[in-house]
C-alpha cells in the first residue's frame, strides 16, 4: 500500500517542498533533507516570481501549513547526503546533519541576537548586508526560530546567547552527527545556484558595487531585502538615475555557460518595470542577444515596450568601464540593427547571470558537461526533478515536481 512507501527527497526548496507533500498527501512517508537551516531554496529569496508575480511566500506559506500538518513528513535541515546504497524498494541513505544550536523552544523573543557581539555576511540577502552571529534569516523562515552560524559563532568561550535565553532554546556543546535512512525511492531536488559572476571578468564585477547580479537585484526589490525594497545604489543609497541590464551575462559562451538558461530574458524585463515602479523617469536600457520569452511571460515583454524610458537593444556588451571623472559606469555594447557600437553612461548596471545546478557528488548520479543530470543515467528508483536537470522557471518546476511524487510512490 501507498501508506508503507518511503521516499527521501534531496533539496528543500519549492520543487522539493512540493514533492513531499503531494507524496505525503496521498500516504507515502517522507524524509525532506535541506543544506540550510532552513527551507524555501532560491524562490524564498525572489521579491516576486512568474508568472502571476506572486511573493514567495504566497506559494510557500500554504505548503510549510501542509508540512505541520502532514506527520509523515520529516524535515531535516543542515544535513547532507553522503552515500547512497542499495536498489529501488531498498535503499540505504547515509546521512550528516550539522549542529544546529538552537531548538524548538525559541520563541523569537530576540534577546539573544541583542547581546551578541559577532557579525557575518548575510548569504540570503547575498552578502549585500550583515547580521549577527546568531540571526532570524526571514520572516517566514520554517523551521520557526533562530539560527546560529557556527562558523563565526564564538560557541562557549562567549556564551552570551545562552545566558540571556529565558527558555532553554540554545544548546551550544551540541555536535554533528551521522545516520541513516532505509527508503523506497529517492529524488534529487537540489536545485541551482546563481552563476558566479565574478568570473566574468570584462563586466567589472566585485569591483564596482553599482554593478549587481539579477539575483541581487531581486533582493534590493523584495520588502524584506537589505534596503526594505527599495532599489538603491549600492555605493550610496541613492535612487539610480540610469540603469543597464545585460542579459546573457556569461550565458550562451563558451568561456562561462555555454547554454540559456531561459528565464533570464523574462526577470530583467520584470526588474526593469520593478524601476520603472519606483522611479519612472529613470532611464532603462536593455542589452540582449535573442529576447527569449514564451506563454505568458510575454505579457512582460508588451509592458516593458510601452515603457517611455525603457530601450530594449539587440546586442551583446562587451565590456564595463568606470568613469573616473565622475564614477559612473560606461557600457559598451554592439547594436546589431544599426551595425555600430554603442557607448552608454548609467549610474548602475544589472548582469543577468545564469541557473547553474547544485550537484551532490556522489557516484550513483552522473552529470552532463554542464553539470545537470542525466536522467538516462540514473539507478532505477532514483529521479532527478526540476533545475537539477534544466533550467526551469517555478511555474515548469512545480509541475515537474507533482508528476515526480507520483512516479516516486509508484516506485
Amino acid at each position: 500500500m501507498t501508506a508503507k512507501k518511503n521516499i527521501l527527497i534531496i533539496g528543500g526548496g519549492i520543487s522539493g517542498i512540493t514533492t513531499a507533500v503531494e507524496a505525503a498527501e496521498v500516504g507515502a512517508n517522507v524524509h525532506l533533507i535541506e543544506k540550510l537551516p532552513y527551507l524555501g531554496g532560491q524562490v524564498v529569496k525572489m521579491n516576486r516570481y512568474f508568472p502571476k508575480l506572486c511573493p514567495p511566500y504566497c506559494g510557500l506559506e500554504i505548503n510549510f501549513r501542509r508540512i505541520k500538518q502532514n506527520s509523515r513528513i520529516q524535515v531535516h535541515t543542515s544535513t547532507v547526503v553522503n552515500k547512497i546504497t542499495g536498489t529501488k524498494g531498498n535503499f540505504i541513505v547515509t546521512l550528516r546533519s550539522e549542529p544546529e544550536f538552537v531548538n524548538n523552544n525559541c520563541t523569537l523573543c530576540g534577546e539573544c541576537e541583542k547581546v551578541c557581539e559577532t557579525e557575518r555576511l548575510n548569504e540570503f540577502n547575498f552578502n549585500m548586508d550583515k547580521t549577527k552571529a546568531i540571526y532570524f534569516p526571514h520572516e517566514m523562515v520554517f523551521p520557526y526560530k533562530y539560527v546560529i552560524d557556527g562558523s563565526v559563532c564564538a560557541g562557549k568561550d562567549c556564551n552570551k546567547c545562552t545566558e540571556v535565553c529565558k527558555y532553554n532554546a540554545i544548546d551550544l556543546k551540541r555536535k554533528s552527527f551521522a545516520f541513516e535512512l532505509k527508503v523506497d525511492s529517492i529524488v534529487i531536488a537540489t536545485g541551482w545556484e546563481p552563476y558566479n559572476a565574478l568570473k566574468i571578468d570584462n563586466l567589472l564585477f566585485g569591483k564596482n558595487p553599482d554593478i549587481i547580479t539579477n539575483v541581487m537585484m531581486e533582493r534590493l526589490a523584495a520588502p524584506n531585502g537589505p534596503t526594505k525594497g527599495k532599489i538603491l545604489k549600492p555605493s550610496n543609497g541613492k535612487p539610480p538615475k540610469s540603469v543597464v541590464f545585460v542579459h546573457c551575462a556569461g550565458s550562451r559562451d563558451e568561456n562561462h555557460l555555454s547554454y540559456c538558461s531561459g528565464v533570464c530574458c523574462s526577470a530583467s524585463l520584470k526588474q526593469a518595470l520593478y524601476i520603472t515602479e519606483q522611479y519612472p523617469e529613470s532611464k532603462i536600457k536593455n542589452f540582449y542577444i535573442d529576447m527569449r520569452v514564451s506563454g505568458r511571460n510575454e505579457d512582460f515583454l508588451s509592458k516593458v515596450k510601452a515603457e517611455k524610458n525603457i530601450e530594449l537593444i539587440m546586442g551583446k556588451v562587451a565590456r564595463i568601464k568606470e568613469n573616473s571623472d565622475n564614477g559612473s559606469l560606461i557600457v559598451e555594447a554592439e547594436d546589431v540593427l544599426s551595425g555600430k557600437i554603442r557607448i552608454e553612461e548609467t549610474e548602475m548596471v544589472v548582469l543577468a547571470t545564469g541557473i547553474v545546478p547544485s550537484r551532490l557528488e556522489l557516484k550513483n548520479i552522473k552529470y552532463d558537461d554542464s553539470g545537470f543530470i542525466i536522467n538516462e543515467m540514473l539507478e532505477d528508483g532514483i529521479y532527478a526533478i526540476a533545475c537539477s536537470k534544466k533550467p526551469l522557471d517555478v511555474s515548469a518546476s512545480l509541475k515537474d515536481a507533482t508528476g515526480m511524487a507520483l512516479k516516486a510512490i509508484q516506485s
